[in-house]
């Protein structure tokens, strides 16, 4: 059974169809309470590290470079990605950011991997 994994940002309103609602940010997402983001977990251990970040922000890094060391350091949790994989399983899931542009963000590149990963 393929199931979807959504990309959205946290400023979105809450679709019917996210499943379950996973906030894909190291750092809490600006002008956003806790009491009102709706999610269910917060995998900050499965996003880039602080320096990564960093220079990807500051356009030290091409895309391609940040994707590449980005899925480095993915590769290197495992138990991290136990509930992301056991919530993808059972149906669809939508990973949360506060980045304005989702398409050159961390998002896509973590979506492929836990694709891979669920492929296995």
């Amino acid at each position: 059974m393929k199931h979807n994994i959504n990309l959205a940002r946290v400023y979105d309103k809450v679709n019917p169809n996210d499943g379950v609602r996973i906030l894909a940010d190291r750092l809490w997402p600006r002008g956003v309470k806790k009491t009102d983001l709706i999610y269910d977990f917060w995998a900050k251990e499965l996003t880039p590290s602080s320096g990564l970040r960093k220079s990807w922000h500051q356009k030290e890094l091409t895309f391609k470079e940040f994707g590449k060391a980005y899925t480095d350091e993915l590769s290197m949790l495992n138990e991290e990605f136990t509930p992301l994989l056991e919530a993808a399983k059972k149906g669809d899931i939508t990973l949360l950011s506060s980045v304005k542009d989702i398409q050159n963000s961390h998002l896509p590149i973590l979506k492929n991997f836990i694709e891979k990963k669920l492929e296995k």
